[in-house]
């Protein structure tokens, strides 16, 4: 689909596939991609944007599948100029399209405890959208602020606070694109937070399908978190044990398959595509609806068109 469109200093791709963009390695093409070179071109190509075309915030798409038929409207994907990290005494400021594993190490070697981060796949962007929590820290335990692109091309810092955290939530308006975030960070010894940190991927490494094709966890646990989206009874009861009760582990649809390691990872086992994903995913909920009556809920993205 073509419409008119501001010219910009970054890279705009038109009936760019996506499909090379995510962790799943699915999904059709978006009308267009836009890179932005940087906050000043992000800005500006949006307030010039007719208003009418829809925009999608993309990160490194590791928590994301795009539907075969792709997105109409411009998918907007931010690089080197978001990538950015400093740290002054105890505030960590990240761009949007750092990495959190990134964020993570940075913070340690300087001495401050953001090792929550270190596990979770994805950039700060991704992070913050899903109030994105591992070992029971969540993204709202630390978060300042954040700084954001309105729709219209307006620039507005916003405190954590009037994100409204909640459980893999943060209320951020359709279309608005998250550039920077700001944390505060504990003190803490880097060689203890490096060995910390290498802890939890060893833990990791041995529990999840991290060599495999997958987007994360793809159901969010149905109980035990509170309106802060921190865990008020240690997650007592999880996605993964609900759809292994309900004889789902290795199942299989196509080229899709529940992982055999941890039942609550879909993983793209053998050129699935994006259709027979959400079909196993929706699959199984009807089977765990049907076997526990639990209502599991996506906690992976799907967007664009069948």
């Amino acid at each position: 689909m073509t419409y008119p469109l501001p010219t910009p200093r970054g890279a705009l791709t038109p009936n760019r596939s996506l499909a090379d963009l995510t962790w799943l390695r699915v999904g059709g093409p978006a009308d267009y991609l836009f890179q932005p070179a940087d906050q000043d071109d992000l800005a500006q190509f949006l307030a010039a944007l007719d208003p009418a075309v829809a925009v999608f915030p993309m990160g490194v798409g590791s928590n994301l599948i795009v539907r075969d038929g792709g997105i109409r409207g411009v998918v907007i994907r931010l690089g080197r100029g978001f990538n950015t990290i400093q740290i002054e005494s105890d505030v960590v400021t990240a761009g949007a399209a750092a990495l959190d594993a990134h964020v993570a190490r940075k913070a340690a070697e300087a001495g401050r405890d953001l090792t929550f981060l270190r596990t979770i796949p994805g950039s700060i962007g991704g992070a913050v959208r899903m109030n994105a929590g591992c070992y029971g820290t969540y993204v709202a335990d630390h978060l300042v602020s954040v700084r954001v692109a309105t729709r219209g091309g307006e620039m507005l810092d916003i405190a954590a606070a009037d994100l409204k955290l909640a459980y893999r939530h943060a209320e951020i308006p359709e279309g608005w694109v998250l550039t920077q975030a700001t944390f505060r960070a504990d003190a803490g010894d880097p060689a203890e937070l490096a060995a910390r940190m290498d802890d939890q991927l060893s833990r990791r490494d041995a529990s999840q399908p991290t060599k495999d094709r997958t987007a994360g966890s793809t159901f969010r646990n149905p109980a035990g978190f509170s309106s802060t989206g921190r865990a008020d009874d240690v997650h007592d009861l999880k996605a993964w044990s609900l759809i292994d009760a309900a004889g789902l582990r290795g199942h299989r649809l196509g080229g899709a398959q529940m992982s055999e390691k941890h039942p609550n990872f879909l993983t793209n086992a053998d050129g699935a595509t994006a259709a027979e994903l959400e079909a196993l995913g929706e699959f199984v909920r009807e089977k765990v609806r049907e076997s526990s009556g639990h209502d599991l809920q996506w906690e992976v993205i799907r967007v664009g068109e069948p």
